[in-house]
């Protein structure tokens, strides 16, 4: 019974390490950001009225999927949970985006896309030159040229879509 309470007593500070761990933020807030990016572009299918709105939503779908399900294998070779939902702020996005129609719901959604993805190359660009974990920092390295060309598209569909992207 010692030696558990002592093991216990000994472990509580790596818990507490892993608590503040910026990759372990990374991991986390990756994950939320992806499954939004997801969620968001299937509304985007289904709801957008502009082709530019809906092929947009479709690589969102096909890539976030993709970056998401490298993110989760990293992640499970690390024995790091990931959330399985999107945060509660970009839940509240999608609420608001989910009661918008028409060419509303195509200008709300853009401009939401393009604060998304500048957040998340904070996020990626942040990791890929200061995170400590070798293998976090390649993900993030290998996926920004992709957040880069998703902003290069949200930028060209809000400027189709007279939006200003400011």
């Amino acid at each position: 019974m010692k030696t558990i309470l002592t093991m216990l007593v000994l472990a509580l500070p790596l818990a507490a390490v892993a608590a503040d761990d910026p990759d372990a933020s990374f991991y986390k807030n990756a994950a939320e950001a992806g499954i939004s990016e997801v969620d968001l572009g299937n509304l985007a299918q289904q709801k957008g009225t502009s082709q530019d709105v809906k092929d947009f939503g479709n690589k969102m779908v096909t890539d976030h999927t993709a970056a998401n399900q490298k993110l989760e294998a990293l992640a499970a070779t690390k024995n790091i949970t990931l959330p399985t939902s999107a945060s509660v702020g970009d839940m509240a996005t999608k609420a608001k985006l989910e009661v918008l129609s028409g060419d509303t719901f195509d200008k709300s959604y853009i401009k939401s896309q393009i604060k998304a993805h500048h957040e998340a190359i904070a996020l990626f660009k942040k990791e890929s030159t200061s995170g400590q974990d070798p293998e976090a920092k390649a993900l993030a390295t290998a996926t920004l040229p992709t957040l880069h060309e998703h902003l290069h598209m949200a930028y060209a569909a809000a400027k189709t879509l007279g939006v200003s992207s400011k």
